[in-house]
């Protein structure tokens, strides 16, 4: 008799057991999803245009108490300066996005492509550049000198890009089935944002799984949300890591997006431990369906050296200090590894300006579950890291040798890392673009801060060192947040991962102009703010009406104008803004 052959496949492992009730509660869910896909196909682009419009009213509605309950989940109390994160990327970010999706979708409902009239040119390495913030008067008035552009893949023709536009919203008809949606468990608007991204550019209805750091707010999200919820285009459950553990292998859902991190991906697709293993050496992952992922990583911010007056210096240790202590750290898209010259004579002036910044920004609870475990991890790793009184955050100067704890694990806390390598210029650019694509986990975002006269003497040179960045997200003395804040913008790694090494994540979302084939997202702010801007007018440089940002975390009245941005949005009270702007003039 012949003898049996021995499968290679590895044994499927069983559907994680949830509680019954919740179980059923589940599968209706599901089946109330089922018919809102099916009735979504029935609806006309206009009439998506005029539900999104449905969706501000909604959200207007409780903007504050989401705000407010935000806040308090990450110990921020009534009168705390930085309440301010919570409105921008809570409802704020959310607001605008709507917006922005709405006027795509009533383009495309014209006949029109949204990207007629946006203005195109080339970038380096065969690559169309489409210039897509600000597109109206009022974003080019809030965030005066701010601007962002979205680069194509090598190849693409503007002709191409503007008759693919609309993704998904050129087959309205064609239904995407269920998508499960693992929301992000730091920033309140990143889950309702994904679920609009699944069904505007996907045509897919969603399942949201909360994380159980977001748990206070899932009824502001249902009333926020009403508009989906009721026809069944959205559901939203809460639960542990064993809700989300079922939810991924159940067969009614087609698609799953996670917001998180690496290790998470990894366990959903290939398991863990020796299963995981197994399946790796085996090419046989766990999820068979696709997957999508934005996951965070390690991003690096490249000082390029220069002639910096002291203010110069104060304002951008500032914001160096933003990318690092904004939401107490925990962001995917947090600075955590600076990167200076050794050359540079100003050096030592620069990094004395950033510890008295860090020092200076007020304190906060580091709330985020096990940031406790990432600062002992720190601490361990570099014992002469320089700590705050409470021991909350802490600022590594480095060597190049001893820099691979630094470069490799995303902290997710207030730690911030500075690594010096030599040269000037063009040299200097060049081996820190090298440095952080070769050294640093992650393709997710990147910045570089550079004067106008240093950047003017660089050139063409200056560009095609962009271009070499293999990041999603790029910004050039703004913070990449910026890049995630504005909806015409793509948000998501660099393309080229795989389920095998994911890096930063697969896919995009954000994306309102529903373009197609973009490599990357741009965005660049003024190196000098109001009143220093002022000598771009006779010199070089980028002229900005805006000092200092509201999101900085230096910002005085941050918190009273990130507000007043939020409530301008909402209701387009000229008067009342007026007034925040004035405020903004005392930052």
């Amino acid at each position: 008799m012949p003898t049996a052959k021995t499968s290679t496949k590895t044994p499927r492992t069983q559907t994680p057991k949830i509680e019954p009730t919740l179980a059923a509660a589940i599968e209706a869910d599901l089946d109330a999803l089922e018919l809102g896909s099916a009735a979504w196909a029935h609806v006309t682009v206009a009439q998506r245009a005029r539900l999104l419009t449905a969706l501000h009213s909604t959200v207007s509605a409780v903007a504050e108490e989401w705000a407010d309950t935000a806040s308090a989940s990450k110990g921020l109390d009534a009168e705390h300066p930085l309440r301010g994160e919570e409105w921008l990327a809570g409802p704020y970010a959310t607001l605008i996005s709507l917006d922005a999706y709405r006027a795509s979708l009533e383009a495309i409902a014209a006949g029109r492509s949204p990207l007629q009239g946006v203005k195109t040119d080339a970038a380096p390495g065969g690559r169309l550049r489409a210039h897509v913030f600000p597109l109206g008067a009022v974003d080019g008035m809030l965030l005066s000198g701010y601007t962002g552009e979205i680069w194509f893949e090598p190849g693409v023709t503007a002709d191409q890009a503007r008759r693919a536009a609309g993704l998904g919203q050129l087959t309205p008809t064609e239904p995407g089935g269920i998508g499960l949606v693992l929301g992000a468990g730091n920033v309140t608007s990143i889950p309702v944002l994904d679920v609009l991204y699944e069904l505007i550019v996907h045509n897919r209805v969603t399942i949201l799984k909360v994380n159980p750091t977001q748990d206070a707010l899932v009824s502001v999200y249902e009333r926020a949300f009403a508009p989906l919820v009721e026809p069944g285009f959205l559901r939203i459950v809460k639960g542990a890591g064993d809700v989300g553990a079922a939810l991924t292998v159940n067969p009614r859902i087609a698609h799953v997006h996670i917001t998180g991190a690496a290790p998470t991906f990894d366990a959903i697709v290939w398991g863990t431990g020796a299963e995981a293993a197994r399946r790796r050496k085996a090419g046989d992952p766990k999820l068979t369906k696709p997957i999508t992922a934005e996951l965070g990583g390690v991003s690096p911010i490249i000082v390029v050296p220069g002639e910096w007056s002291k203010a110069d210096l104060r304002f951008h240790a500032e914001h160096i200090a933003t990318m690092r202590l904004h939401n107490s750290g925990h962001n995917c898209i947090a600075g955590q590894v600076v990167i200076v010259s050794s050359d540079w004579d100003q050096r030592g002036a620069f990094l004395s300006e950033l510890r008295a910044a860090y020092e200076r920004a007020p304190e906060r609870p580091v709330w985020y579950p096990r940031s406790d475990q990432k600062l002992e991890a720190a601490a361990s790793a570099y014992p002469s890291a320089d700590w705050n009184q409470a021991h909350t955050r802490a600022i590594v100067e480095v060597s190049d040798a001893d820099a691979s704890a630094l470069e490799t694990t995303e902290y997710f806390a207030p730690v911030l890392g500075v690594v010096s390598l030599p040269g000037n210029g063009q040299e200097f650019l060049d081996a820190a673009v090298a440095h952080a694509n070769d050294r640093l986990v992650g393709t997710l975002g990147a910045n570089v801060l550079i004067d106008p006269e240093t950047q003017s003497a660089l050139g063409d040179g200056f560009e095609r060192a962009l271009a070499d960045l293999r990041y999603g997200a790029i910004a050039v003395n703004a913070w990449t947040a910026f890049v995630f804040l504005t909806p015409t913008l793509t948000w998501g790694a660099f393309p080229g991962a795989t389920t095998a090494e994911v890096q930063s994540g697969i896919g995009i979302v954000h994306n309102a102009l529903l373009a197609d084939r973009v490599e990357r997202s741009i965005a660049r702010g003024p190196f000098r703010p109001f009143p220093r801007s002022v000598s771009a007018v006779v010199g070089k440089g980028t002229f900005s009406v805006l000092p200092k940002p509201p999101w900085f975390v230096t910002s005085r009245t941050g918190a009273a104008v990130s507000e007043g941005f939020t409530r301008f949005r909402i209701d387009g009270n000229w008067a009342r803004l007026t007034a925040t702007l004035m405020q903004a003039f005392r930052a």
